[in-house]
């Protein structure tokens, strides 16, 4: 039986040269995140600790008692996500729900005192690895990648992704 001939595999040099910068862009974007990433992850699971639950301990660490919706809009998890993080925080002392007095059917969370103690003892270590890991960048080129990440990440969110289709 005779081979079937394989297609070509595709290229980006087909595209328009806007579309293959985006491209390239948005790879470098994702590989740059993917190593920093791997750096918080790689520091706070030294203390038993998932990327998620950090990002919950940091808002509360700094922001204080927080309504679970507040939390879960801020640190970018689904209302199940934030469920399951505050949930394993509980199991582990580190986090306590509370009752909103002006509405029951909100709920907040807030440290523990072993949770402050546990924050106040890793988030300077935690902040020095982020520092360490954005040393590829002087601090005007950090302030400038900042700027423009927000300014690209408030564009991207007012697409209206149904025009695309």
């Amino acid at each position: 039986m005779p081979k079937l001939k394989e297609p070509a595999p595709a290229s980006t040099a087909d595209l328009p040269a806007d579309q293959q910068l985006a491209l390239k862009l948005w790879v470098t974007l994702a590989r740059a995140y993917a190593a920093v990433n791997e750096q918080a992850a790689a520091d706070v699971r030294a203390d038993g600790l998932s990327i998620g639950e950090f990002a919950v301990l940091e808002l509360l660490h700094h922001r204080g008692q927080t309504l679970l919706g507040e939390i879960q809009k801020r640190i970018l998890v689904s209302s199940g996500g934030i469920t399951f993080l505050v949930d394993r925080l509980v199991e582990k002392g580190l986090v306590e729900r509370r009752d909103c007095p002006e509405d029951r059917r909100a709920r907040y969370a807030a440290l523990t005192r072993e949770g402050t103690r546990l924050m106040r003892r890793i988030f300077p270590r935690h902040a020095a690895r982020i520092t360490r890991a954005m040393q590829g960048l002087q601090e005007r080129e950090q302030r400038d990648a900042a700027r423009l990440l927000k300014q690209l990440g408030l564009a991207a969110a007012s697409i209206d992704s149904a025009s695309d289709r």
